[in-house]
């Protein structure tokens, strides 16, 4: 029997609240360093995150409901105080509400490939949100991704080689919650994994 999805209003940012660039202080009622997941599905990162990091703030932006409401319930559930999530586009987002040089780090973890070349100008990894992830970021500030598909693992690159002079290619190392053998430990992940597809990885920090 599966479990009944709770709702839980202190962890979710509505959108229809938000007016001009947002204050993570007043969000959170701190200043902390701050990450941004896009594309959070179940919010199994976010949380793990969240866990071991309390020195963080993270929000998560998931469009799809189904999943965006599986990880209010998650992060509801341990009740997390440094963890918000969103449901809205990302790049309008960050396009609208975030402000410059404010973002520590920013993850994307199996981002939708939209494989169907009609459907690749949905894929976020672009030169317009590109340049708004850039400008978003603090000085040092990194961009971490994990996907499974290799062409559009070789579009992001290509988009942010496009940036050299702003992003430098550096190490990606596992994220807190990842088990052996995992970089994220997340759900796509690890099915992924069993049914042995390769994974790629890239990191670059704002220069």
């Amino acid at each position: 029997m599966s479990r009944q999805i709770k709702e839980f209003p202190g962890v979710v940012l509505d959108p229809q609240n938000l007016t001009g660039r947002v204050d993570f202080s007043d969000i959170f009622g701190r200043r902390a360093p701050v990450h941004i997941e896009i594309g959070s599905g179940k919010g199994i990162f976010l949380v793990n995150q969240a866990k071991s990091r309390p020195d963080v703030n993270l929000i998560g932006i998931e469009w799809a409901g189904r999943y965006y409401r599986f990880a209010v319930d998650r992060i509801g559930r341990w009740n997390l105080v440094n963890v918000r999530i969103i449901r809205t586009d990302a790049a309008y987002f960050l396009a609208e509400f975030i402000p410059d040089s404010s973002v520590d780090c920013f993850h994307f973890y199996f981002p939708d490939p939209w494989p169907k070349k009609r459907h690749h100008k949905r894929r976020f990894f672009n030169a317009a949100n590109t340049d708004n992830l850039i400008r978003c970021l603090k000085p040092a500030g990194t961009i971490r991704i994990v996907t499974d598909y290799e062409e559009y693992f070789e579009q992001i690159k290509a988009v942010l080689s496009a940036r050299a002079e702003q992003l430098q290619e550096i190490d990606f190392l596992p994220t807190d919650g990842a088990g052996i053998g995992e970089w994220v430990g997340s759900n796509f992940e690890r099915k992924y994994l069993k049914e042995n597809r390769t994974i790629f990885t890239i990191a670059v920090r704002k220069v």
